[in-house]
């Protein structure tokens, strides 16, 4: 089925800017969420989104009511929600694999599901106008599979690439970098969060070495699962390692000029974890089972499982 703007097909060969042009509401959206100030999102009730991980979850669940995710330059992040159930689902998408990951969202939030009343609707947030046009190609690319799924998938946000896009000394980058959905109501938020627990270095450690997208979270019995994980010895470690941060950021981003300040200090921290671990189902994953955790009343996640 056609994903929808006002229940009229939409046209996804058009460029972002058309697309708004032709749903006044839908550019109003767009420009209410740039002009938002940005949120400071605290750990109570609170699960954060890696890039290529997704979480899901419904109104119903004690533990979460924050879904985020930030550090989006020429990624994207996305929200898919059910209206009758309340289900939804945040990911966070580089284009590595966009069908097989709106696939799964997909899945996630009709998992979820039990009721025929309401529909799916999609908010897509992220990108700027990089000069490899990598935004541009994954906004294209999410329209056009969004578009295949079997299910209506009706579009009410879209604020990607030129739409998010901010010029500073002659340097474009990206006006939202992360955003916050409320599980509760829906509610989309530009926001930041101090708080990017639990095994921040082991999941981005895991992108690194080249994994594929993963749903972190059981919503029926409200636990984030991390792994199992396995990857080979990350080749020239201590070569990376000793790398000028300016190496660092060239090397490892696909926009280095629009990175947040603590992009280089978190790759190395991740390529530390690497060179700590380069047997991951032996030194951090010895059974085969995944890192379960739970979510303390002060905010914590308390691990539960390995």
């Amino acid at each position: 089925m056609p994903l929808l703007i006002d229940s009229r097909r939409l046209d996804v060969s058009l460029p972002a800017a058309r697309i708004l042009q032709t749903c006044p509401q839908l550019e109003e959206r767009a420009r209410n969420l740039r002009s938002q100030t940005t949120q400071v999102v605290g750990a109570d009730k609170f699960l954060y989104v890696q890039q290529r991980e997704l979480a899901t979850t419904t109104p119903n669940d004690s533990s979460i009511s924050i879904l985020g995710s930030e550090d989006a330059t020429t990624c994207h992040i996305i929200v898919l929600r059910h209206t009758g159930s309340g289900a939804t689902c945040l990911a966070h998408c580089d284009g590595s694999d966009s069908e097989n990951e709106v696939a799964a969202i997909v899945q996630a939030v009709k998992s979820l599901t039990k009721t025929t009343e309401g529909r799916l609707e999609l908010h897509i947030v992220g990108g700027f106008n990089d000069q490899r046009q990598l935004s541009l190609k994954l906004s294209r690319q999410l329209l056009k599979v969004f578009h295949r799924q079997p299910e209506d998938v009706h579009l009410v946000t879209f604020c990607v690439t030129d739409i998010n896009d901010k010029e500073e000394n002659g340097i474009h980058l990206p006006i939202i970098y992360g955003i916050a959905v409320n599980v509760k109501t829906g509610e989309i938020s530009k926001a930041t969060f101090p708080d990017r627990q639990p095994d921040e270095d082991l999941r981005s450690a895991y992108i690194l070495t080249g994994g594929h997208m993963v749903n972190i979270y059981d919503a029926e019995n409200e636990q984030l699962n991390i792994g199992p994980y396995s990857w080979q010895p990350f080749p020239n470690i201590d070569f990376w390692l000793n790398q000028e941060d300016r190496q660092i950021l060239e090397c490892f981003s696909t926009s280095p000029q629009a990175e947040p300040p603590h992009f280089v200090q978190h790759m190395k921290s991740s390529l530390q974890y690497l060179k700590d671990n380069p047997h991951p189902q032996v030194s951090v994953f010895p059974n085969g089972e995944p890192r379960s955790y739970k979510k303390k009343a002060d905010g914590q996640w308390e691990r539960i499982k390995n």
